[in-house]
């Protein structure tokens, strides 16, 4: 659990929330089975959450041959797809989750250069 610290006014100073957001992020990973490329992308974003996100983060790996149903309902044309469902907005990754840079811009954790 995350302990928050807080100013005189029981409210965090604006530089602690800049700094590390309280919200969690709610990840679903799409992966196709289990091949090579699906367990190189589960192995990269938590890598990468773990990393950057330290306890903060949901991660959902759903494998599609599993649940074919939820492909329609998340519009899933390609896998491995990442999704960002929190914070919003919601953020789509598709393809490869190996170039670290390509993902952390695209989870808003770090700006586009």
């Amino acid at each position: 659990m995350t302990t928050k610290k807080s100013t005189s006014t029981g409210r965090a100073s604006r530089a602690e929330i800049r700094k590390k957001p309280p919200w969690k992020y709610v990840l679903r990973l799409y992966v196709a089975g289990m091949t090579s490329k699906s367990a190189e992308a589960i192995r990269s974003i938590t890598e990468i959450c773990d990393e950057n996100l330290k306890g903060r983060y949901q991660l959902e790996v759903i494998d599609v041959y599993q649940r074919p149903t939820l492909l329609r309902g998340e519009q899933i044309i390609a896998m491995p797809t990442l999704i960002r469902k929190f914070p919003l907005p919601l953020r789509r990754l598709i393809g490869s989750m190996a170039d670290k840079d390509r993902v952390l811009v695209g989870l808003d954790l770090r700006p586009r250069s």
